[in-house]
This record gives C-alpha cells, sequence and structure tokens, in this order.
C-alpha cells in the first residue's frame, strides 16, 4: 500500500519562533585542512565541502556553550515573544536527534530548565531530520483535540564530537576512498538550537496559523543512512535518489488537494547545494522561494527548518503561505503548511 498520511487542523497557530546559534565558526577550509595528508593520499581535490555540497562554514558550541543551555535560551525567548508565561504551557516536545545519554529524556531537563509546571507533559521525538515537523503536528493535534493550550517544540543539535571522532577516523592510513565517502556527509553537519510556541488560533489571531499538511514513508531505505555519535554512514547517491522519489511521490499526491506549487515560501531540510537543487527541479519550485542557511550553517539536522524559518520571518507578510518541507533518513519526508 501506498500514499500519503493527510491532516488538517482548524485552530492552531504558531505564535513565536526563536534560534540560539554558536558563537564558534568551523569552516570547511579548517576542516579540509585537519584531513590534508588523507585527501592528497586518496587524490581528492581540496573544496570538497565548498565545491560539492556547498557548505563554507557550520556553527559549533565554544566553550560555556551547550545545545541544552541554548535549546532553553531559545524557549525563553519564544516563550516572551508569544507572550506566554510558562506556566501555561501544557506541553513540551524535544526533537533532536542529539543526546548525550539514553535515560532520562533530553526534555526533562529541557522542562526544568524552562521553570515549566509539573502539568506540562514532556518528551522526546526522535525522526531524524523531520524531529521538529513531526512535534510540531503532534503539538497541533494535543491543541486542537483540546487537552492542552500551549506547546512549546524545541531541538538543540551538537556535531562537535561526531565530526571530532570521523575527522580522526578518516586520517587512519587503512581508510579507502569509498570509506571517505561514504563519512563525508558528516563533515557538513552543524550545531544549533531551535524553540517554537503554538497555541490556539481563536486565541491569538494575529498568529500564523499552521494548516496541516502531509507526511509519507518509503522504509525500505531504513539502511542508506545510519549514525551514531561515533560516526555517519551514508550512501549519498541512493539515499538521493530514494529521497527525490519520495518527496514527488508525496507532492503530486497531495497537488491536487493542497496546491503548493505557488507558496510565498518553501523552508526546506538545509542539507546541502546538491539536495536543495535536486529539490528544486524534481518539484518545480521557484528557486528565489526556497532560502538556504546550509552555506553558511551546514546541515544542523532537525534545528535547520525553524532556524531557516526564523531568519525568513522578518521578510513575510500577513497572509504569505509557507511550506516547511523536508526529508528524514529512514525515509520519511513531511510537509506542513503555514498561513502567515
Amino acid at each position: 500500500m501506498t500514499g500519503n498520511a493527510t491532516t488538517r487542523f482548524s485552530n492552531v497557530a504558531l505564535l513565536a519562533v526563536a534560534s540560539s546559534l554558536p558563537s564558534r565558526i568551523t569552516t570547511s577550509e579548517d576542516i579540509e585542512g585537519r584531513l590534508d595528508t588523507a585527501l592528497r593520499r586518496l587524490k581528492l581535490r581540496t573544496g570538497l565541502l565548498r565545491r560539492v555540497a556547498g557548505v563554507l562554514e557550520r556553527r559549533n558550541w565554544a566553550p560555556g556553550e551547550s545545545a541544552d543551555e541554548a535549546t532553553i535560551s531559545a524557549g525563553e525567548r519564544a516563550l516572551a515573544e508569544a507572550g506566554i508565561d510558562p506556566s501555561q504551557v501544557g506541553l513540551l516536545i524535544n526533537t533532536s536527534v542529539t543526546r548525550k545519554h539514553l535515560e532520562p529524556s533530553v526534555a526533562v531537563r529541557l522542562h526544568h530548565g524552562l521553570g515549566l509546571p509539573s502539568s506540562a507533559v514532556n518528551f522526546d521525538v526522535a525522526n531524524a531530520c523531520l524531529g521538529f515537523v513531526n512535534g510540531m503536528s503532534l503539538a497541533a493535534g494535543m491543541i486542537e483535540s483540546g487537552q492542552i493550550d500551549y506547546a512549546i517544540v524545541v531541538n538543540g543539535e551538537d556535531a562537535d564530537d561526531i565530526q571530532k571522532n570521523t575527522v580522526e577516523r578518516l586520517t587512519s592510513t587503512d581508510v579507502d576512498r569509498a570509506d571517505f565517502l561514504s563519512e563525508f556527509a558528516t563533515l557538513t553537519l552543524g550545531s544549533g538550537s531551535a524553540a517554537a510556541v503554538l497555541g490556539r488560533a481563536d486565541k491569538h489571531p494575529a498568529g500564523h496559523r499552521i494548516l496541516g499538511g502531509v507526511t509519507r514513508a518509503a522504509t525500505q531505505f531504513h539502511d542508506l543512512c545510519v549514525g551514531s555519535v561515533d560516526g555517519m554512514y551514508t550512501n549519498a547517491k541512493e539515499l538521493l535518489k530514494g529521497g527525490l522519489d519520495l518527496v514527488v511521490s508525496a507532492w503530486k499526491e497531495a497537488e491536487p488537494e493542497w496546491n503548493w506549487s505557488k507558496m510565498d515560501r518553501y523552508v526546506t531540510h538545509q542539507v546541502s547545494s546538491v539536495h536543495t537543487n535536486a529539490i528544486v527541479k524534481a518539484a518545480g519550485l521557484d528557486p528565489a522561494r526556497v532560502p538556504t542557511t546550509f552555506p553558511r550553517y551546514g546541515n544542523v539536522g532537525p534545528a535547520s527548518i525553524p532556524i531557516t524559518l526564523v531568519e525568513e520571518q522578518a521578510s513575510l507578510a500577513k497572509g504569505d503561505r509557507v511550506l516547511l518541507m523536508g526529508v528524514g533518513s529512514g525515509l520519511n519526508t513531511a510537509m506542513l503548511e503555514l498561513a502567515w
């Protein structure tokens, strides 16, 4: 059986979205400098990260900074901007890929740091790079059903350990060209945090309506990109092909009902220039309406969509149609429409 899962919301709004970025900038030249010996041994040209992926630099947490504290900061600013007191929040969903330990959830530390009430449900949702969009949909469903009035969806990513481990491994003399390329995507990762506050649209008419969207799974591709803190291994060619096929099939089935061909903004998950250009071409999107942040921030996992939305919100006008869209390892795709 194939097809999309479709969800519509009638009384949910995005009230605020905020981000917190690390202060330390790591250039692609710096990473390739650390890999210089390996690149020369494997006869790979320098400039791969810039030329192939389009990633010029990414952010990493500086001493005294952390993903958790930055996420709490982003959450505090989002709540303040929305005019919502922490005591009013009924739900916190953490959507981070990054976690320092398996138990307890990352959500409990963030719940405590934000000073949320004991009545606020809190948990982690993990779905690779789609986690934030999935979290927004879950929160919207709980608001729509009347279980809660307000929710905060958060994400904090820390790429330091996985990149350090990957660089160390790739400098080993027993790594061949195929090994190097299978871990290339890890070098594009960046760190950052974001938070979004959702509430009832009838109580917040100035909010940005969350209208709904679709999801679609192609889980036969579950082994094309597999990662942990030790490393991430990707079959880039097959992952791109499978992801594009999945997006196009979901798009075509959704188009008659949703008419997403003329959105004012397409906020996509930020992977690389190759992935962005491929999706733009396959879906027939206007490149001018597809903002990119990966050249400066790299691939910040689930945080990349809200971080990009934060940067775009100043240029959005009331009534603009915005589509959040991405593909997550596994494979899954999700598209969620906002009426700004």
